[in-house]
């Protein structure tokens, strides 16, 4: 049983109040998912978010569909992915693998509308907890590009 103040130590439901958690539990479908199976793949659409509950997961990129793949990140127990779709409605910007056994929470477009249709507050919070996240990771990828590829072609200013 998945219980509020689980949910509330992780940054996805952060600031969310208990009782609005115990309402928005029910939405939230567990899924399990093998040592090095594909969670989501890379172009197709999607419709849902993940909440990892246990296990890891490494988020992969294919490079110009031939040249193989590379890992952008290692994810771990209270990491999410797949909430870029929920944002933009575009295809998944990459492809997500389990590590090792993997339990997830998902939850859907259609979750996220009833969230919305019955509470407000519920829903801006975990609105502005994705987009903190986001945030977070397109700082982490600025930072990681121009460490590799400025620093390392000598195009420093300054």
């Amino acid at each position: 049983m998945i219980r509020p103040e689980y949910l509330q130590s992780h940054a996805l439901f952060g600031g969310v109040a208990s009782e609005d958690l115990a309402a928005i539990i029910p939405l939230l479908k567990e899924e399990k998912f093998a040592s090095g199976a594909d969670v989501i793949h890379e172009g197709e659409e999607g419709d849902r978010m993940y909440f990892i509950r246990q296990g890891s997961v490494e988020v992969v990129k294919s490079i110009d569909g031939t040249l193989g793949e590379c890992r952008l990140a290692v994810l771990n127990e209270g990491d999410s992915f797949g909430e870029m779709e929920l944002i933009d409605i575009q295809n998944r910007s990459a492809s997500v693998r389990a590590l090792e056994q993997l339990t997830v929470l998902t939850l859907g477009n259609e979750d996220i509308y009833e969230i919305f249709e019955h509470n407000h507050e519920a829903f801006i919070i975990i609105l502005m907890n994705i987009a903190r996240e986001i945030s977070r990771r397109l700082r982490k990828m600025d930072a990681l590009v121009a460490s590799s590829v400025f620093i390392g072609q000598g195009n420093i200013i300054g």
